[in-house]
């Protein structure tokens, strides 16, 4: 089997097994963990459901597709327990997530299997896409997209490097686009055309621009994969790794053109096409050809796996001790992320630590909640990661790699705040005008004008990136606030920069700010 190419360990861990339920089939994977993250396949089943056949036009999913996902995972339990596996995980992606009857779904896995299924959202359905992805590629010093077509959706992920940028789902699935435009003899004219205008228009409304141009597309699911086995058959070249394979937009275009003037009947004997995909081939070929006009990309790399090898991925390295979950705590994700973008650490920390101690001297003055300093110091150590993009804008980078970095300790909602805070380390000042920051609530509004416009002044303070300035003193006077630097020697650079940084927080604040050196010659204990 082609991906049981992992090197194998002689310390065993214990074995694990994942189900991925989507709108058109289910998949079990049942593997030994190896030292390292990687893995050996113990076993494989697929069985094409059609779960989401009929959920565009109904809102529920068929009786019958029911029946069959549940027998199917009857099944694909039963091969997890006789392998004797240690965890069983079961997600559930577009189909049950949307349906008005998943929630029943669900319950009758539960009752009737012992199955605990999650009904996991568009967003880590992405997320767990890439995660495989970033696994099998170098993605280092690439601005990348990710695709990954379903049933029922396509998710469409901007990374740079291993920092993902945006995430976007879109209603795009194979199987949703089958049942809306049809796939029969009409799709050699008018029904096509309607399939490739529903398709442009779909992602125009759903997916996001990109900061960058991508260098690379990167395709996962089963339509990817189908389309590399045929373009393969075609040139004869049957028995090359599937993983990798590059496929030309004309490629792509040509496959596409002829599928679709096929009756399914014939499209069920073309080499590569497994017969049970040749009623929606048409409509996932026809996202791809979509996704590479929109994004202006000649060529694409195909990667035979996707979200399920991402969640046994994700099970591995928590069983490692490796992952978000039950790995480091947030201080080393922040690190980690930092150096994943290629940040500069012990700026990032000096800035940090300036910050809070600004942050600490003024919170019981302005009235200011003492928990958010943790906030402050992580948008400090993080405020300069859009550099993996670009310098110019790099604050506007920023905020999108922070708010998409998932990095652990962190609530979503604090998240938001961090990049907020990291958005507003220079540039404009906070605006309504805005959108990120005018979806904040008033008072995070507050927050975030209080914070950044502290921010700049630490980061003001470290401007010669030396870390020489080893405190700064807040007394705050009635019409000033004097922040004493201390120094051993003249950080002439650092208090120029600070001055410069003074204008936000004298507007948040309503007050004048007066930056100055002071000495302080007390010898310093070595920090080894």
């Amino acid at each position: 089997m082609e991906d049981q190419q992992f090197v194998i360990s002689p310390e065993i861990l214990p074995r694990l097994a994942a189900i991925d339920i989507g709108s058109n089939s289910m998949r079990l994977i049942v593997a030994e963990p190896m030292r390292g993250g990687t893995y050996r396949i113990l076993d494989e089943e697929r069985e094409s459901t059609r779960l989401g056949g009929a959920l565009h036009s109904t809102g529920r999913l068929a009786p019958e597709a029911v029946a069959a996902t549940l027998s199917a995972l009857k099944r694909f339990k039963q091969i997890a327990d006789g392998f004797q596996v240690s965890r069983l995980r079961t997600i559930a992606t577009c189909a049950v997530r949307e349906a008005e009857n998943g929630a029943e779904l669900v319950a009758q896995a539960k009752s009737e299997i012992g199955i605990d299924m999650e009904v996991i959202s568009a967003d880590l359905e992405g997320r767990l896409a890439f995660y495989s992805v970033q696994r099998a590629f170098d993605l280092t010093n690439k601005n990348v997209a990710v695709a990954d077509i379903g049933g029922g959706s396509t998710e469409l992920i901007y990374s740079s490097g291993n920092a993902i940028q945006a995430i976007s789902t879109t209603p795009l699935g194979a199987v949703r686009l089958t049942e809306i435009y049809g796939n029969g003899p009409e799709m050699a004219g008018d029904d096509f055309e309607k399939l490739v205008e529903g398709v442009e228009n779909g992602l125009r409304k759903h997916t996001k621009k990109p900061f960058f141009i991508p260098h690379l597309l990167i395709g996962s699911g089963g339509t990817f994969t189908s389309l590399a086995e045929m373009i393969m058959a075609a040139k004869g070249q049957s028995g090359l790794p599937v993983r990798g394979y590059q496929v030309t937009h004309a490629e792509v275009s040509h496959l596409l053109d002829r599928l679709r003037k096929m009756p399914i009947k014939l499209r069920r004997a073309v080499p590569g096409l497994s017969p049970d995909r040749a009623d929606i081939i048409v409509a996932g070929l026809a996202v791809i050809d979509g996704l590479m006009r929109r994004l202006n990309l000649n060529v694409l790399q195909v990667h035979n796996r996707g979200v399920r090898d991402g969640l046994l991925l994700t099970m591995i390295d928590e069983l490692l001790g490796e992952g978000d979950i039950a790995g480091p705590d947030r201080d080393q994700s922040v690190d980690r992320f930092a150096q994943t973008c290629g940040g500069d650490l012990p700026h990032g920390r000096q800035v940090a630590r300036l910050a809070g101690r600004i942050y600490a001297q003024l919170a019981e003055t302005y009235g200011m909640d003492i928990e958010l300093k943790p906030l402050l110091e992580a948008a400090a150590r993080l405020q300069d990661v859009g550099y993996l993009i670009n310098y110019d804008q790099h604050h506007k980078h920023s905020y999108h790699l922070i708010l998409n970095s998932h990095i652990a300790g962190f609530q979503p909602h604090d998240l938001e705040l961090i990049a907020n805070i990291a958005r507003y380390h220079r540039g404009s000042k906070p605006k309504k005008t805005h959108a990120n920051f005018r979806q904040l609530s008033g008072e995070d509004q507050l927050r975030v004008k209080q914070l950044s416009a502290i921010l700049r002044l630490a980061g003001g303070l470290d401007r010669s990136h030396t870390q020489q300035v080893r405190d700064v003193q807040v007394r705050v006077g009635h019409k000033r606030i004097d922040l004493e630097v201390i120094s051993d020697r003249d950080p002439e650079v650092d208090l120029w920069g600070a001055r410069r940084r003074t204008k936000l927080f004298e507007k948040v604040f309503d007050i004048a700010v007066e930056v100055a050196w002071r000495q302080d010659s007390i010898p310093q204990p070595t920090i080894g």
